[in-house]
């Protein structure tokens, strides 16, 4: 009941006339009306106040989920990135416990190798020195006999039966003396060769390798793809064109990856984009700007690297465009080794090395720095980095013997002085010292898996399994159809298809198994 009807009720009330008995019960029901009407009332403002209430309640709920959300998705995404780091971590702890796992697997081939080396030295003494039993006994017996017949000869028969004994005697003591000194200059100079080798590599430091990875770039949000590849690819194209190098862009998130072949335009190029990136300003002028001051950038640091090498070696006369060039060699690398690094090395090894044998240090040094130079000529020139790097530096003044030795250094041409053998040796140390050049993991395994596949390929063989780091390969064949001669014949086949098929380290050993079991079980 409204309000208006209430007043409208006690208007037509008041136009007649009660007793005291109605009037009063009237009056209790108007009261009722009134209090009806007002709890009525009451229970509505009450009613829209809750609604009110839970709405405001329903909205704080909803932005402190919204709150909650945001946190555990921070939360989240740090826990990632820390995984992520942690996994990388770990994969280089891997790396690293891998290499020093195939170093020591190369110093126990060696061994193995020396061991083998003392065995066969060993029979071949026990054969001799069972002839030689053989020959003392037939001796015996001819001395026997010859005394036996002492009694039917004269004085002279025996003087001179006597005299071609001594004569036979002497000359196999000359014989034997003239074969000992032999083996023994012989021995000699390998070990003083040795020594010299050694001594040389323990005074060079060595430096851990660099791992050669692509060229990623970290962007700070997925937006900045956007504007690096620009309206209808102008940007992109713009930087790929002014630094020679292609962006590719993908579903990673927050990161590019820069692909080329030449370094010293990739690290250009990884520069000046790591610049524009913080810079925010992207677009086709701009992109010219950045390239040319990286390009500055990168042609300064080169030059100081080459110039910080030939300080280092101490080493006077070299031409402006020969340490220029020597610089960018900081940026290449060869079976994960640093060319600049490999370089001073050689040349350090070369000064050692002449030092000890009476050359000159300083002409060994000179060529062991400049014997990879070619590795920096841009690629346009045809020819190997011997030759090109050998007709660079005659342009620019060397001598003909630091010339030669360069070109030589890969036995490309005839070695015209000693320094050229020098430098070969010092070369052949740097690269193939353990942990100098270290083959992916990828390889490895890709290498193991052929060399595997090569044996299963051979008729009767059931098992094969490449041990000691691909060092040896143990082939398991079938004994009821291979015979103890086709097994042999299956051990040379197979060497031979290892050797023209395969390219691998050192040696590999093979060992063929033919064996036949019987198993009983008792119940």
């Amino acid at each position: 009941m409204s309000a208006a009807d209430f007043a409208f009720l006690i208007a037509e009330l008041d136009t007649f006339e009660w007793s005291i008995p109605a009037a009063l019960v009237m009056g209790g029901g108007m009261g009722f009306l009134v209090v009806w009407a007002f709890t009525r009332h009451t229970r509505r403002v009450a009613h829209e106040q809750a609604s009110e209430l839970q709405e405001v309640a329903r909205r704080e709920a909803a932005v402190g989920a919204e709150e909650i959300k945001q946190k555990a998705e921070a939360e989240i995404q740090e826990k990632r990135t820390e995984l992520t780091r942690e996994f990388d971590r770990r994969e280089i702890e891997s790396d690293v416990r891998l290499r020093e796992i195939r170093a020591h697997e190369e110093s126990l081939a060696l061994l193995d190798y020396h061991l083998e080396q003392r065995q066969e030295r060993l029979n071949r003494e026990g054969a001799a020195v069972k002839q030689a039993r053989d020959a003392i006994r037939a001796l015996s017996k001819s001395v026997r006999k010859r005394l036996e017949g002492v009694s039917q000869m004269d004085a002279e028969e025996i003087r001179k039966q006597l005299r071609e004994e001594v004569l036979l005697e002497c000359q196999d003591e000359i014989r034997a003396l003239r074969r000992a000194t032999l083996e023994k200059s012989e021995q000699e100079l390998q070990n003083e060769a040795r020594r010299i080798l050694i001594s040389s590599m323990q005074r060079i430091a060595s430096k851990p390798n660099n791992d050669l990875t692509a060229t990623i770039i970290q962007l700070p949000s997925e937006e900045m793809k956007g504007r690096i590849i620009g309206r209808e690819g102008r940007n992109i194209k713009s930087f790929e064109s002014a630094t020679g190098v292609t962006l590719l862009i993908d579903e990673s998130p927050q990161m590019v990856l820069l692909s080329s072949f030449d370094p010293v335009r990739r690290e250009v190029a990884r520069s000046a984009l790591d610049a524009l990136v913080k810079d925010g300003r992207i677009h086709p002028a701009s992109i010219e700007e950045f390239v040319k001051r990286a390009q500055d950038e990168i042609d300064l640091v080169t030059t100081q690297a080459g110039e910080e090498a030939v300080a280092k070696l101490n080493i006077n006369g070299l031409h402006p465009e020969i340490i220029k060039l020597l610089g960018r060699l900081k940026y290449r690398f060869s079976y994960n080794q640093n060319v600049l690094d490999h370089s001073v090395e050689t040349a350090f090894l070369a000064s050692i090395i002449a030092s000890e044998v009476g050359l000159d240090p300083g002409v060994a040094k000179r060529a062991g720095l400049l014997h990879d130079i070619g590795k920096a000529v841009p690629a346009e020139l045809e020819g190997s980095h011997a030759l090109i790097g050998a007709e660079f530096i005659k342009r620019f003044g060397e001598t003909p013997i630091v010339v030669n030795a360069v070109a030589a250094h890969h036995e490309e041409v005839k070695p015209e002085t000693v320094y050229a053998g020098l430098l070969i040796l010092a070369d052949t140390i740097s690269a193939v010292r353990p942990g100098a050049r270290a083959e992916s993991m990828t390889s490895y395994i890709q290498r193991l898996g052929r060399l595997e596949k090569l044996a299963m390929s051979l008729e009767g063989v059931q098992q094969a399994f490449a041990i000691q780091a691909g060092r040896e390969i143990r082939v398991v064949v079938s004994p009821r159809d291979v015979t103890d001669e086709r097994a042999q014949e299956i051990a040379k086949e197979l060497r031979h298809r290892i050797e023209s098929e395969l390219q691998y380290p050192s040696t590999i050993k093979i060992t063929v198994i033919r064996e036949s079991r019987f198993t009983e079980t008792a119940t």
